[in-house]
């Protein structure tokens, strides 16, 4: 399987896009949403098979000090192949030298981001509007 990489959001990948989002189960995320989110976000990262997007991620820096990465989602179909690793790998290298990248990972991956070399930081903080996200990622 030949996985292509592209390093720009284009509108034409929006409902690829979705149902990617979908099957991971995050199916808050729309087509309006889609485009602003990725359309806001200063790093891009799209995996596509035969044209068809599978997977990507995104991020947002400042350029010298602080990146957040957020959004990787590959489609569970093609879970298991390094996509993942590969589009954060990716999107480090793009990010380049700041200070700190960070990211919050859903709980089911938190281990999959320590093997691609985050660590868990012991002052990180986080306001959550919904309650939902504040019971699942919050410890105090």
């Amino acid at each position: 399987m030949k996985v292509d990489y592209t390093y720009t959001f284009d509108t034409s990948y929006i409902q690829n896009m979705k149902e990617v989002y979908h099957s991971n189960g995050w199916t808050n995320h729309n087509e309006d949403n889609i485009n602003c989110i990725f359309k806001a976000s200063t790093h891009v990262i799209i995996a596509k098979v035969d044209k068809k997007v599978i997977g990507f991620g995104r991020a947002l820096s400042d350029g010298v000090y602080n990146a957040a990465i957020y959004d990787v989602v590959v489609d569970k179909n093609y879970h298991k192949y390094g996509i993942g690793k590969e589009i954060v790998e990716k999107l480090v290298a793009q990010i380049g030298n700041v200070s700190c990248i960070h990211l919050i990972a859903t709980t089911k991956y938190t281990t999959f981001y320590k093997r691609v070399g985050f660590r868990t930081l012991t002052t990180g903080m986080a306001i959550y509007q919904k309650e939902q996200l504040k019971n699942e990622y919050t410890v105090d």
